[in-house]
C-alpha cells in the first residue's frame, strides 16, 4: 500500500528540489556555457556520468503515490493508477535492476559493519602521480605542490594501504606494488570501509543507480557529500590547489599530509566524513528496505 501525498504538498517538495539542484549545479552549467572547466568540482560530472538535468528530477521514493501525477505516465519506472495517482513501478524496477539493488545493499551493509580505517592519509592521490613526468599528470592545470622529486619521496617514505579499488586502479605502474593491499572489483564488498574518502564519494554513485527508489532529497544530500569530499581529497593531494575556491567561494588551502599537522587535519576530516557517510548509507538502506516491503521482494541471503 502506497502512502498518498496531495499534489499541493508534493509540488512544493518538487519545486524545492529543483531549486536546490539548480543551485548545486549552477557553477558547472555556467562554466560549460563558457567552455571552461574547474579541475576539482567538475570531476563530479565527468567521473560520475550524471547530468544536471538528472539531478533536477525529483522522485518521492518507494512506497509513495503522488495524487494528480498523471504527467509522470511517461517517466521511466512509473505507473499511473486509474485515479491519476503516480508511483514508482517497483515490480518493473526490480525486474530490471534487482541485481543492482542486491549489490548496493550488500556493499553498504558490509561497509557499515566494518570498522573505519584512518591511516591512509590520502596517499592514493600521491600514488597516482608517482614517478610521472609533468606532461603525464591527469590534472595538467594543477602543478605539484612540492615538486616531482619530493612527491615521489613522500610516497616512498610512507606505507600505502589503499582499500578502494577505483582509487587503486589509477595508481601508476611503479606505485601499485607499493600498496600493502590488492583490492579488486570482486573483493570490493569485502574491503570497503567508511574511513575511505572515495568510498564516501561513491555513495552518490550508488544512489544514482537506485534511481526512483530513492527520494530526491537523499540524492542531493549524497551529491553534496561527494562534493565536500572531493574538495578535501584534492586539498590533501600532491596538487597545488592555490587560487581555487570551494562551492562557497572560500579559497582552498592545502592539507600537507607529508607533515604531522597535515596528517592530523586529514584524519579529523576523515572521521567527520565517516560519520556523515554512514548516516547516508543507512538512509539508502532504509529506502531499499521500504522498496522491498512495498514490492514483496526478499533481501538476498548475503545481505542478512
Amino acid at each position: 500500500m502506497s502512502r498518498p501525498i496531495a499534489r499541493d504538498r508534493w509540488s512544493v517538495r518538487q519545486a524545492d528540489h529543483e531549486a536546490r539542484a539548480d543551485a548545486l549545479t549552477a557553477g558547472h552549467r555556467a562554466r560549460r556555457l563558457r567552455g571552461e572547466s574547474h579541475p576539482i568540482e567538475d570531476f563530479l560530472f565527468t567521473y560520475y556520468p550524471v547530468k544536471p538535468a538528472e539531478l533536477r528530477r525529483w522522485h518521492p521514493g518507494a512506497g509513495v503515490s503522488l495524487e494528480g501525477g498523471q504527467e509522470r505516465a511517461d517517466w521511466r519506472y512509473y505507473r499511473v493508477a486509474s485515479d491519476g495517482a503516480a508511483s514508482v513501478d517497483l515490480a518493473a524496477f526490480f525486474a530490471k535492476r534487482g541485481q543492482t539493488v542486491d549489490y548496493v545493499e550488500g556493499l553498504l551493509s558490509a561497509t557499515l559493519d566494518r570498522a573505519p580505517q584512518f591511516g591512509c592519509f590520502g596517499l592514493h592521490e600521491w600514488a597516482m602521480v608517482y614517478r610521472l613526468t609533468p606532461e603525464q599528470l591527469r590534472h595538467t592545470r594543477l602543478p605539484l605542490r612540492i615538486g616531482h622529486a619530493a612527491t615521489d619521496a613522500v610516497v616512498e617514505s610512507h606505507t600505502i594501504g589503499c582499500s578502494h579499488f577505483d582509487a587503486y586502479r589509477f595508481f601508476t605502474p611503479d606505485a601499485a606494488p607499493l600498496n600493502r593491499l590488492s583490492p579488486t572489483r570482486e573483493t570490493q564488498p569485502d574491503m570497503e570501509q567508511s574511513g575511505c574518502l572515495h568510498a564516501g564519494m561513491d555513495i552518490y554513485k550508488w544512489v544514482t543507480k537506485l534511481g526512483p527508489v530513492v527520494p530526491g532529497e537523499l540524492l542531493l544530500d549524497a551529491f553534496e557529500f561527494a562534493r565536500d569530499i572531493r574538495f578535501v581529497d584534492m586539498q590533501a593531494s600532491p596538487y597545488d590547489v592555490t587560487g581555487f575556491t570551494d562551492h562557497e567561494g572560500v579559497e582552498l588551502a592545502p592539507i600537507p599530509i607529508e607533515t604531522t599537522a597535515g596528517k592530523q587535519e586529514y584524519v579529523r576530516r576523515q572521521r567527520e566524513f565517516a560519520v556523515r557517510g554512514n548516516a547516508l548509507r543507512q538512509r539508502v538502506l532504509d529506502a531499499i528496505a521500504i522498496a522491498r516491503v512495498a514490492v514483496g521482494a526478499p533481501a538476498p541471503a548475503e545481505a542478512g
